[in-house]
């Protein structure tokens, strides 16, 4: 009995340790002569000369359609200039607040643009680049409402958008109000129009050209909390291409060209310091 039970552990370590091996072989790749090659996004976006990138194209300046179906924005124009520096062809898919990180995690985009704040707990799940553009989160209503601060929003409904968040800054600063979910930013724009919110918590950037755009709207209050670092995210441990990433964006402040993306969408220069300062 005991040389069986012996047979059996030498059988199971000798199983654990080939497991052990397929993985490592499966995970490192080797070329011809042996040697390690990567196969990280940076080098597969290099390679096929292509970069699929989501985008959330409800959400104007950053990221909305054309007449005719064509992404512009913001978050539009950051794109093509980091596939101009890449020099390949890109791909935009369109993504939801709520889809950013499962379109990562399931390899079916290189990266996200789309006011992608960086938080903790997102960081448990994705990597994120330095930060590109910087906002404020400010109450957006109807003119006249009498809404002037967090506190008149007690018993009153605050539209969010899925996957952001507001709902959980709105919990902490008046948990008697009511908070309504929204697939996208149009729709919860739409639903203070409409009446069928009192406000709309979002991004100071996208509250101001919004209340530029429509003279019954306004935005009320100061920014209810700090400020918001948005950044492009991108699938956890593919450090290359986060170094590229985050080189791009160093780049682009420095010749001044995020700056002039940023005045020519939103017409003013950059509100707040970008953080590290450029």
């Amino acid at each position: 009995m005991k040389k069986i039970k012996q047979i059996k552990r030498i059988a199971a370590v000798v199983m654990a340790v080939s497991v052990a091996v397929g993985l490592t072989a499966c995970q490192q790749k080797t070329d011809s002569q042996g040697n390690s090659t990567q196969t990280g996004t940076l080098q597969k976006v290099l390679k096929e000369r292509k970069m699929t990138v989501g985008c959330i194209l409800s959400f104007p300046p950053f990221g909305y359609k054309s007449e005719d179906g064509t992404p512009m924005g913001y978050d539009v124009d950051m794109i093509h200039e980091l596939a101009d520096s890449l020099g390949v062809e890109v791909e935009i898919v369109e993504v939801t607040a709520d889809a950013r990180i499962p379109s990562l995690e399931t390899g079916k985009v290189d990266a996200v643009f789309g006011n992608f704040t960086r938080t903790l707990e997102r960081a448990q799940k994705i990597d994120f680049s330095n930060p590109y553009v910087v906002a404020g989160e400010r109450l957006l209503v109807k003119k006249g409402s009498g809404i002037n601060t967090v506190d008149d929003l007690t018993g009153k409904k605050v539209a969010v958008t899925k996957g952001s968040t507001n709902a959980e800054l709105m919990a902490t600063l008046n948990p008697n109000a009511e908070v309504v979910f929204f697939e996208t930013s149009a729709d919860a724009l739409q639903a203070v129009k409409n009446g069928q919110c009192a406000t709309f918590l979002e991004d100071s950037n996208f509250q101001q050209y919004q209340a530029a755009q429509n003279d019954d709207l306004e935005v009320v209050g100061d920014s209810l909390i700090s400020l918001e670092y948005n950044a492009i995210g991108v699938k956890k441990g593919d450090q290359d291409w986060l170094n590229y990433l985050n080189l791009f964006i160093f780049n682009t402040n420095v010749s001044g060209k995020n700056d002039e993306m940023y005045s020519k969408w939103f017409g003013e220069p950059m509100p707040f310091d970008l953080n590290p300062q450029y």
